[in-house]
Parts: structure tokens; sequence; C-alpha cells
């Protein structure tokens, strides 16, 4: 187990503040190199860390070389880890995901959400119970670290609200924690309870990440991501939570600790900017945007040309169509 518990404001000084100032504000199409200054470019990395949904799959569907281009990065000696906001499922679950798309991939090499939050609550030695909105992944990734939750599954609104705040509604006093990922079943009673109990200032409030929506792969069906759940509670309660995932500081620090990278030798792989760009952004790590996601090279372009700073540390170093884009400049 490794520690997770630094500052956050020393981890964010580490990567974040000199890297923001330092923005390169020209974003190169990796396809348009040439294989020189391919073979130039990836000569400088050691380590690949990857986005999962929208850089490698959609759902359950491979994106065409995706599985190729990581297995010539390690035959090229590279070490490639996955890092995803999914909450969902837990390190070994995604593993099994990885094994049947035709990933490599060990337990080592992930570091997921719903994993981390479980480490978060473990190194501050957290004893109490948590009221989880959210899956299973969460769950069982907490109780393997020996802490107590429930809430996952549907709780939907048997008559009106009346009711269940009369009748039905009691607080666990043993309650310490929410914690809120993507839940299918998000309802109005799970909004309630999670609010009712960090009513009490002393109950954490944690987030596994707030991606506003998911990659569609099916037409053109907008996927709320846990970012829209984690608003209704945020609104409700009044308060903003800690937040595990990309791009937090905390997993800057996860990354730091568990990975031991050399920022200037490491590249960030990505669909979305607000998350995986803006991560790799406030590491100093190269950044690579595939279009097969979530945002587009419009998107870029409007933040290049934009005064906010914020703003322009969503841009990318490169980007590139798909992944998979990459296969012929590497062999």
């Amino acid at each position: 187990m490794f520690t997770l518990i630094s500052s956050l404001s020393k981890s964010f000084s580490y990567c974040g503040e000199n890297a923001l100032r330092s923005i390169r504000m020209s974003i190169k199409n990796l396809a348009s190199l040439s294989r020189d200054e391919v073979k130039n470019l990836f000569s400088s990395i050691d380590t690949i860390l990857t986005d999962c949904d929208g850089v490698l799959w959609l759902h359950m569907k491979i994106l065409p070389g995706a599985p190729d281009v990581l297995n010539k990065f390690r035959e090229m000696g590279k070490r490639v880890f996955y890092i995803t906001n999914n909450n969902v499922i837990t390190r070994e679950e995604f593993c099994v995901k990885c094994d049947k798309l035709g990933f490599t991939s060990t337990k080592d090499d992930v570091l997921t959400t719903s994993y981390l939050t479980a480490c978060y609550l473990h190194d501050i030695g957290f004893k109490k119970k948590v009221y989880v909105v959210g899956t299973s992944g969460i769950s069982r990734e907490l109780s393997r670290l020996g802490i107590r939750s429930f809430g996952v599954g549907p709780d939907p609104l048997i008559s009106d609200v009346a009711t269940l705040v009369m009748k039905d509604f009691k607080l666990d006093p043993d309650v310490g924690a929410v914690i809120v990922g993507f839940d299918e079943y998000i309802s109005y009673p799970k909004i309630l309870k999670a609010a009712s109990y960090l009513n009490h200032p002393d109950c954490l409030f944690i987030a596994t990440n707030t991606d506003e929506r998911g990659p569609s792969f099916i037409n053109d069906c907008v996927i709320p991501g846990t970012g829209s759940m984690v608003a209704a509670i945020e609104t409700c309660a009044g308060r903003k939570p800690f937040l595990i995932g990309k791009p937090s500081t905390y997993i800057i620090d996860a990354i730091r600790k568990r990975y031991n990278v050399d920022p200037e030798r490491t590249l960030m792989i990505g669909d979305r900017c607000n998350t995986d760009i803006l991560l790799g952004t406030r590491c100093g790590f190269k950044t690579l945007l595939v279009l097969s996601g979530v945002n587009t090279l419009d998107d870029v372009m409007n933040w290049k040309q934009s005064d906010n700073e914020e703003d322009r540390g969503l841009v990318p170093d490169y980007y590139i169509g798909k992944l998979g884009d990459l296969l012929p400049l590497l062999t």
C-alpha cells in the first residue's frame, strides 16, 4: 500500500504552478510529422500514461489499432499505465476487461478512482461507515481495505417525498463520509440522504471525479457522467467535495508516489482536455489529445486563442485522430 496523504499544496506546487506558467502554445498534428520527428519525440519518453474510454475503447468496442500501439510502446521499452476516472469497476475487473479487448495489463498498471478513493480513506485512518452514491466497484474496493459502506443499488421514491421524510427516512449515526461516483440509479431519495448526511460538517464529502459526460457509443446519445450526479448533491448540500480523480492535486500526488515518473520524460494521452490534458499540463508531462472521444479540434483552437490562463492549460502539445493512427509512424 502506498501512502497518499502528503499536503495538497505541496503536491500542487510540485507539478502545477510552474507548469501552468510555461504552457507551450504550439499544438502539432502527430500524423503530419516525419518518421524521424516521431522517433525523436518517443526517444525522449520513458513513461506512457493513458486514459481508456475514448482512447482505447468506447464501452466494449475496441478503437482500431489501440492494442497494437500500446504493445508497440512496450516493445520500444516504454512503461505503460492506465489512468482512468472510471469508478464503476475494481482494478481486477479492469484487468479482465483489458484481457477481453486485447490489452495487456496487471493490477499494478492501473489507477481507477474507485481504488484511489478507498486508498484515501484508508490512509487517513477512516473508521466509520460510508454512504455511497455509486456502484459496487466503489463498495468492493472499500471492503477490501476494511471500510464499511452501504447505499449501492436502486433506491426509488416509492410513494411521495412527505412519506419518505416522515416515515421511511432515518440517518445512520455511524456514517462519516459520503462518496459520489457514477450511479445509474441516481434518485431523489439518494440525493436527499446524501445531502442530509453532509449537513453535518464533520461528514466527509468525496467525489471520485467530475467528468460531465462520457464518450457516446450510440449515435448522438449524450451519456451523463459522474459530474452531473456530483453537481446535484453538491447543490443540495451546499458543499464542495474533495476530488479524487483527474485532474485533481490528489491524483497528481498519487502518480508521483506510485510511479516515480520523470515529468519531462512522460506522455499523457487522453480524449478529454479538462481532465487528461489538464492533468498532464499541471504535472509538466508532454500531452497528446486523441480526437476519438470527448473533445474536438475546434475546442482546442478556441482554448488556444483564449486570454484565460486556465483555458490555455487545456491545450495539448500534440493531437491525432485516434491512437491507432500512430502505429504506421512507430513501425
